[in-house]
């Protein structure tokens, strides 16, 4: 397969950056979103909220992500959920396996993002999961 291009975000095939978190690995439905709400305790900041809740089996840290239309255009919401993303998966190594996690963005995560990109939203969400108590 000569001169074909290699996946997106490789370089030589190598890929770059954190391992992606499975779909498996997410929060999709409302209702688990409800629960997490219902029945967990929260903690913020200026930039974030953090929801917190243990489940009964051991499948995995599930991590789901609210980013309301306050935050900026779908664009804007887009590159704040891909950041979270990627902050989770490296700040999130503390969170035992069998969590759900909800993290809700603040509209001025948008700026954070913009003005200082990944680092800074990664501090500001391990800050957070310091709170909780899940420091990596």
């Amino acid at each position: 397969m000569e001169g074909a291009a290699p996946p997106p975000g490789s370089v030589d095939g190598v890929r770059l950056g954190a391992p992606r978190r499975a779909k498996r690995g997410r929060l999709s439905r409302s209702a688990e979103f409800e629960r997490v709400y219902r029945e967990s305790r929260s903690h913020g900041n200026r930039y974030l909220v953090l929801y917190a809740f243990p489940r009964q089996d051991e499948d995995g840290v599930r991590l789901g992500l609210t980013v309301p239309r306050k935050v900026g255009g779908a664009v804007d919401r887009n590159r704040v959920k891909r950041l979270l993303r990627e902050a989770f998966d490296v700040e999130g190594t503390g969170v035992p396996a069998n969590h759900d996690v909800v993290i809700k963005a603040r509209p001025d995560v948008r700026e954070l993002a913009e003005r200082e990109g990944l680092q800074a939203v990664r501090e500001a969400l391990a800050e957070l999961l310091a709170k909780a108590g899940f420091a990596a």
